[in-house]
């Protein structure tokens, strides 16, 4: 079997430094922090015979890192979570253009950059959850959340979160700025307590009593189904949930995803490596592996992910959406939300 040399961010061993430019290499530059991932690296090992040197580390570590190395970087491949992180990429100049057939056919133009330096290749849905037993009558869209009905009800994350970054700028693209800050100030009211922790957390906080709503990705529940989740499974039962904005823009979905580096020493080999993450096998570990709703449309979904039930998502052309993400910050920086 073939070798995955993994390297976390803080020193590139010699082996990467040695090998970055030789035939049949890969080297990723990977913030998915996911042990299951382990198997698609393998499978593509297998499969084609290169040898894959990965270096992990925090999404804005890794940017910041390419961004240091600049032409001599030895990155062929950045993967990370969330549109805000590869449009931020982009815009550092850090991809570049991939013409692939493969990808064209496979992943939808809306999850795909309109300049296709990045490409989506799993979703993750940013959902309502609530305590059963406490709310008859839960938020039924985002703009629900912000409703003085809701005061002191609601955890959810900070504004430093991607994910809150990302839904705050579709918010802006489907309804304007002012409305989305009148949203911003809107849940800031509501908050049970300051944003802290991660989704899971925010879910956690249910079960506690902190609060009685609380907004996370979907694959943080649906783990939570799949396999045990410490102050989380035991109590699922008492959580519901709303995929929001279902007679309106439809549910916000976010993506992981990743592009060509624009100095890949090894660009055809990355390119396979992306056409590859579009392909049935790839797509289905990522649902059965990390409970992610597949990009490629027609791919089954594992019994976790589809126990969540059929929604709409919101099928907004994400180039569009990380336009608005400077605009976003903005609003979260006036309204406080912290």
């Amino acid at each position: 079997m073939l070798k995955t040399t993994t390297i976390l961010a803080g020193a590139l061993a010699a082996t990467i430094a040695t090998s970055a430019y030789a035939e049949g290499e890969l080297n990723i530059y990977s913030s998915r922090h996911y042990d299951t991932d382990e198997a698609l690296y393998t499978d593509f090992e297998e499969a084609t015979g290169i040898t894959i040197n990965r270096i992990e580390g925090k999404a804005d570590e890794l940017i910041a890192r390419m961004s240091a190395e600049g032409e001599n970087s030895p990155a062929d491949v950045l993967l990370t979570v969330d549109t805000s992180r590869l449009s931020r990429a982009k815009e550092a100049g850090l991809l570049q253009e991939v013409d692939s057939d493969v990808l064209e056919a496979r992943i939808p133009a809306y999850l795909q950059d309109e300049d296709n330096q990045w490409f989506g290749f799993s979703q993750r849905s940013r959902i309502i959850f609530y305590d059963k037993d406490a709310v008859a009558n839960p938020p039924r869209t985002y703009l629900d959340l912000a409703d003085p009905a809701y005061k002191g009800m609601v955890c959810i994350r900070s504004s430093t979160n991607t994910y809150n970054q990302t839904l705050l700028a579709s918010i802006v693209t489907h309804h304007g700025a002012e409305k989305a800050k009148e949203w911003a100030e809107g849940v800031v009211a509501n908050m049970a307590r300051e944003p802290q922790g991660g989704d899971t957390d925010q879910l956690r906080g249910i079960v506690s009593g902190e609060c009685e709503i609380a907004v996370g990705n979907s694959y943080y529940f649906a783990r939570s189904i799949r396999k045990d989740v410490k102050g989380l499974s035991e109590n699922r039962d008492q959580i519901g949930w709303v995929f929001p904005a279902q007679n309106e823009e439809g549910a916000h979905m976010n993506l992981s995803g990743g592009g060509v580096a624009a100095h890949a020493p090894n660009r055809d080999n990355a390119v396979k490596f992306l056409e590859y993450l579009a392909s049935d096998s790839a797509q289905k570990y990522f649902s059965a592996g990390n409970d992610e709703y597949p990009a490629v449309p027609g791919v089954g979904l594992a019994p976790s992910i589809a126990a969540l039930g059929h929604f709409k998502p919101d099928d907004v052309n994400l180039s569009e959406v990380a336009k608005n993400l400077p605009e976003a910050q903005k609003i979260f920086d006036a309204v406080g939300w912290k």
